[in-house]
Parts: C-alpha cells; sequence; structure tokens
C-alpha cells in the first residue's frame, strides 16, 4: 500500500467522522445546544476534530518543507538567507524603538520592554512594507527598460 492511499483513506475517516458531527449538530439544533450544556459536548468535539486536522496540517507542511530544503542545498541556503534578512529587520526594528512606560485606558500599565516590542513590531511592518514596494519598484523598472 502506497502512502497516497494511505493518505486518501486517513482524509476519508476524518472527513466521515465530520460529517457525523455536523449532522448530530443539525440534528439537535441551536436552540438546544444553547440551553442545555450537555449538549454543547457535541460542538466541543468538533472544535477538538478540527484542532487535530490543523495539527496534521501544520505538521506535514512543516515536516516536509524542512525535508525539501534538507534535500536540496541551493533552496536551504535561500531559505537560511531570507531568515537572516528576517532577524536583520527585526533587531534593526527593535533597537530603532524607544521604550516608554504607558498608563492604558483600562487603567493598567503597559512596561517599557512592552511599549519597545509593540513599536518594534510596527517599525518592522514599516520597514519590510517599504522593502517590498522598492523591490517592486525596482524589478518593474528594470523589467521595462529590458524589453
Amino acid at each position: 500500500m502506497t502512502i497516497q492511499k494511505i493518505i486518501k483513506i486517513i482524509a476519508l475517516v476524518i472527513g466521515l467522522i465530520a460529517v457525523f458531527f455536523l449532522v448530530r449538530i443539525m440534528m439537535i439544533g441551536d436552540e438546544a445546544i444553547e440551553a442545555d450544556v450537555a449538549n454543547q459536548s457535541v460542538l466541543s468535539s468538533f472544535a477538538t476534530l478540527a484542532y487535530i486536522v490543523l495539527a496534521i496540517a501544520t505538521i506535514s507542511a512543516v515536516l516536509f518543507s524542512l525535508i525539501n530544503l534538507v534535500s536540496n542545498p541551493d533552496k536551504l541556503k535561500k531559505a537560511l538567507l531570507s531568515i537572516g534578512v528576517f532577524a536583520a529587520v527585526l533587531v534593526l526594528a527593535y533597537f530603532l524603538s524607544s521604550g516608554e512606560a504607558r498608563q492604558l485606558s483600562d487603567g493598567t500599565t503597559l512596561t517599557a520592554g512592552q511599549s519597545q516590542l509593540i513599536e518594534a513590531g510596527i517599525k518592522a511592518f514599516y520597514i519590510l512594507i517599504l522593502l517590498a514596494a522598492g523591490l517592486m519598484l525596482v524589478f518593474g523598472v528594470k523589467k521595462m527598460f529590458s524589453k
């Protein structure tokens, strides 16, 4: 039995379980689920199944991406370079940020470290937007002149 057949069978079983939970939810109805706490277990089962499917999808995507990167050194080099540039942008944004303690509207206090992290995230977002726009502009102009 090949891996594709096994994956198809697993997907079919998960799909049938999901359909079973969906039919149970539809048979019980909204009002009955809201009124009785015992009926809410149907929703928690459906949510648990969704979490399991999300975990399987996430793990398989990360695992197969890593396998692909390890098997191809050129792609690994490009990926590590991209991660390095992203880390450099984050570090630059962090050091450009000034952390000041602030009083929030709900009465809690935002510490200087939290404020600096938030500001760094915003500045990193702006830097990445400017980099993306700049690269699109450069390659667009380059493409116009190469024709």
